[in-house]
């Protein structure tokens, strides 16, 4: 994966550049290695942080990470990246293995015998013809297979909720940082908006009248 580290009023010894290529190709191995992602270190007062940033084929991740140490702030960015993409990942799949209603298989019409007039005539021992019997193929039907229930994910009101009103690229960010499907929020001007997740990993933004 390529990485491109930037540090502002930081200084980026080569131990960190390494445990970042590490962690950074764990996650290449979830996402695969077409993804790119930028480091930036920055310190904040007393708080050194991390900020990470993933570019996959179809998703952008988001993740940062604060501590007293620049190896500490890292760390917890990365490990929060790497469970995003794990998440992302396994919503996929989950999604590929649901069955579509277009190949489910039907059942195959059932065959009738043809009329009595094409059935063979045999010799009886009294020198009189008798009908034989005619042996027909009976076919066997299977039930088409039912589709899996997925069952719904109920949510706190504290964890879908924004309490504070914020423009839509703040809760873009927000709904990527905190690794949320769904959230709630409203903007300066008071308009109500919902911000979720869909199953091909795109956000998508309702506005509520």
């Amino acid at each position: 994966m390529e990485v491109e580290f930037t540090a502002r009023k930081v200084r980026v010894p080569k131990s960190l550049r390494e445990q970042a290529e590490e962690g950074m190709e764990r996650i290449a191995r979830i996402l695969g290695k077409t993804a790119r992602a930028s480091i930036i270190f920055r310190a904040q007062r007393h708080l050194q942080i991390a900020e990470l940033t993933i570019k996959a084929r179809h998703q952008t991740f988001v993740a940062a990470g604060e501590a007293d140490s620049l190896e500490a702030a890292l760390r917890q960015a990365v490990a929060h990246a790497e469970h995003q993409a794990q998440r992302y990942r396994d919503r996929n799949y989950e999604r590929k293995r649901l069955p579509k209603a277009e190949k489910v298989l039907t059942a195959p019409p059932v065959s009738r015998p043809k009329a009595r007039a094409a059935e063979p005539q045999e010799a009886a021992g009294n020198g009189r013809l008798t009908r034989g019997k005619v042996k027909t193929a009976i076919p066997a039907h299977t039930f088409p297979a039912e589709p899996a229930i997925v069952e719904p994910h109920i949510l706190k009101s504290g964890e879908a909720i924004a309490m504070a009103p914020m423009t839509i690229e703040q809760a873009v960010k927000d709904t990527e940082f905190r690794d949320r499907d769904l959230l709630v929020f409203r903007n300066q001007a008071g308009n109500l908006y919902v911000l979720h997740r869909r199953r091909d990993g795109q956000m998508e933004l309702v506005e509520v009248p």
